[in-house]
């Protein structure tokens, strides 16, 4: 019986580096489980790696199908962005693990929908004031670089991610990542201790 590994965490957490370090590591034989989008791809992205992007079309649609296990929306400055998860027939938790990536709203419905014994909770931290610096340089690479998109995703995160809202979703477990590669062998042992 196979588990998805949710790995969650505030913005600029490093929680997408840990996330294709992961997948890398052949011998957890993880497959990936992609979410889905509505913003614009961002600059170095491929539809289906990070995320499948899609319309809002295809967003009403896919909820009509009743293909849409949780979705959240975002207010951004450059308009409302949705992140989803969808019942796309492409996870078998009878046969594989897998591997995602979202918030603890997502994982939340992740549990309800499969059960609690199928989702395992890998919750990423990095102190605010580094995580903001990451935020900041990583969004100054991008072509046209909006920093008021930044400042609205930290300030979102501190009530997203409180630690009341941790507690009542039941997250004990946390990696802290201040050093990237002990962080990377602390969730890749945990993951390992779980899928043998």
């Amino acid at each position: 019986m196979g588990k998805l590994f949710y790995i969650m965490g505030k913005s600029a957490s490093g929680k997408d580096s840990i996330y294709r370090k992961m997948l890398k590591r052949e011998e957890l034989h993880l497959q990936k489980m992609v979410l889905y989008t509505t913003r614009p791809i961002r600059q170095g992205e491929e539809d289906g790696n990070e995320y499948y992007f899609v319309d809002d079309a295809k967003l009403s649609k896919m909820k009509s199908e009743g293909k849409v296990i949780e979705s959240r929306a975002y207010n951004t400055v450059r308009g409302i962005w949705t992140y989803f998860t969808a019942d796309d027939d492409k996870v078998d938790l009878e046969k594989n693990n897998y591997l995602s990536i979202g918030t603890l709203e997502s994982y939340q419905c992740l549990v309800e929908y499969y059960g609690q014994d199928k989702i395992c909770p890998i919750y990423i931290e990095v102190e605010d004031g580094e995580r903001l610096k990451r935020a900041i340089k990583r969004e100054g690479k991008q072509e046209k670089p909006v920093y008021e998109e930044v400042c609205r995703r930290f300030l979102a995160d501190s009530e997203d991610f409180s630690e009341t809202k941790l507690a009542q979703a039941k997250i004990t477990k946390r990696f802290l990542n201040h050093d990237k590669e002990a962080c990377r062998a602390e969730v890749g042992k945990c993951i390992e201790s779980m899928v043998y």
